[in-house]
């Protein structure tokens, strides 16, 4: 492998494609899986007889787990090897996912999730190891690019497939889905992935495991809690995200004193890996929020079956489809700071329409503006990470890796909190019907409840006026909760201003040499 890399080829060879069809099928199960698993979540309440604060935990249970694993991953992989630890993580992941579909409680679905998180945990971080140290520096751009379209299409695929599981089978395919791919996935890893080569001198930090993986877990339930509460003034908030941040603070001033820390933050002296972070964050704490947001509207104020909001949302994949072998190409001969640029404006332009929406804006305009969302998307995501890449030597990249993958875990869950945050505190301003009532809950129901509920073919006992004055309500909440997410795509431009707009030499497969794109060496960036 190493040989390889010195010298590629300018094009991606079968060796190299096939180790990418490993990673890929990995990445396809970890990701269409978050997707898959929330559009089931309404009917886990029915076979369970759970509250949504509970099913919830079939969401949260598996995003803890990732936190907890990912840090991880750098040092077992550099440990282990990349090969026997990914095997491992595929079974793992396959193992949780057939206990899921047995479970008979809403306690055993949770325990299980949280088994299936942690096989899921390491299977992007060793993915994008695997990749990077197989394409070599001159062709990573290209390869990242593959493994993004799972990365990128997981959020639309994913209901559609749940929506048709469900309808078509039952709840519990939504698991064993995972069963043949992870099968297929495992044998493939055998004889695809390349031998390791394994390094047993590096020590393990348990001083800092004890620090980052519970300080990231318990930081990551307070803001998964959130949506729940609708406010961090709520104790079980605040306070876990308190505990949380002082241990991932603690982890931060100890790690510069071992000399293999759990995870190396002395890699951020590389200034291509930090500004490709920081704008990686920033995007994903936007995206991910869109993400939640677009099926929710066509769900609840458009009154569409899970299978349909699946269906619009396809364009958007499409556009990706289309830009991100191109931008993969280009991430490899172009500095990323002169294209991603152009693909936010394209984000940003189809994005402003959903802060237009109300209750009968026309499916082609945005059918129409999601395409120009995916187009752009798939010219931003993958290039960013490229760029945090390739001036990494082959010693770090497992490292810089993980840190990537938990900016992004992190950035995925802060999304996710803050557009269902303002849209349930929107939503919660509707005004009450007087002398209906929630039947479980005896709470009044408000009109905007009452529309959402009668989009979805409940029967409400009140007039045609109130239940379209309650849509228009649902509808403005969904705009103004888009504007916040349109000030987030807004706000990505300022860290991907500072990308470099200069070729950067890169140093995969050798050490740090000058230009390498450190702090401590004079870049240029214009």
């Amino acid at each position: 492998m190493t040989g390889q890399a010195a010298a590629p080829p300018n094009r991606l060879d079968a060796a190299v494609l096939k180790i990418a069809g490993v990673v890929v099928l990995g990445a396809i199960m970890s990701i269409l899986d978050i997707t898959v698993v929330s559009v089931a979540l309404p009917t886990f309440q029915t076979e369970f007889d759970a509250t949504y604060a509970q099913v919830a935990w079939t969401m949260t249970g598996y995003t803890l787990a990732l936190a907890t694993v990912i840090p991880l991953s750098g040092w077992a992989a550099d440990r282990f090897g990349t090969k026997r630890l990914y095997m491992l993580a595929l079974l793992l992941f396959t193992l949780g996912s057939v206990l899921c579909a047995t479970a008979d409680s809403i306690e055993q679905l949770v325990a299980y999730r949280v088994l299936q998180g942690l096989g899921g945990g390491m299977l992007m971080p060793l993915g994008m190891t695997i990749m990077t140290r197989a394409a070599g520096p001159e062709r990573i751009g290209r390869l990242m690019a593959v493994l993004g379209i799972p990365m990128l299409l997981g959020p639309i695929g994913g209901p559609i497939l749940g929506g048709w599981l469900i309808e078509a089978a039952s709840w519990h395919w939504v698991f064993l889905i995972n069963l043949p791919i992870g099968a297929i996935a495992l044998v493939y890893a055998f004889f695809a992935l390349p031998k390791d080569n394994a390094e047993s001198s590096e020590s393990f930090d348990f001083v800092g495991m004890l620090m980052l993986s519970p300080g990231l877990a318990l930081f990551l339930y307070g803001v998964s809690s959130l949506p729940e509460t609708g406010t961090i003034t709520a104790t079980k908030v605040w306070s876990t995200m308190l505990v949380g941040a002082l241990l991932v603070i603690g982890f931060v001033l100890y790690s510069f004193k071992p000399k293999h820390p759990l995870l190396d933050l002395r890699l951020f002296r590389n200034r291509n890996l930090t500004v490709s972070s920081i704008s990686l964050f920033v995007f994903i704490i936007a995206f991910m929020g869109a993400g939640l947001l677009f099926p929710s509207y066509f769900l609840q104020v458009r009154g569409e079956s899970t299978l349909n909001a699946g269906l619009l949302m396809a364009p958007q994949g499409i556009g990706a489809m289309l830009t991100m072998p191109i931008a993969g190409t280009l991430a490899d001969k172009i500095p990323v700071g002169r294209t991603v640029p152009f693909a936010m404006a394209l984000i940003a332009a189809g994005f402003f329409t959903f802060t237009q929406v109300g209750t009968d804006t026309s499916y082609w305009l945005l059918c129409g503006s999601l395409f120009v969302m995916g187009l752009g998307m798939g010219g931003t995501m993958m290039p960013i990470m490229t760029s945090a890449l390739r001036t990494l030597t082959s010693q770090e990249v497992a490292r810089g890796s993980t840190l990537v993958n938990i900016l992004q875990q992190i950035g995925g869950s802060i999304g996710s909190a803050i557009m269902s945050v303002i849209l349930t505190s929107r939503l919660n301003g509707s005004e009450p019907i007087p002398g209906l009532n929630n039947p479980r809950t005896g709470e009044p129901i408000t009109e905007a409840g009452a529309a959402i509920a009668s989009q979805h073919g409940q029967q409400m006992p009140v007039e045609p006026s109130v239940i379209q004055r309650g849509l228009e309500f649902v509808a403005d909440s969904f705009a103004t909760t888009f504007w916040v997410g349109f000030g987030l795509v807004l706000l990505t431009f300022i860290p991907i201003a500072f990308l470099p707009r200069k070729r950067q030499p890169a140093k995969l497969g050798g050490p740090a040499e000058e230009g390498d794109g450190r702090l401590d060496t004079p870049v240029m960036i214009h």
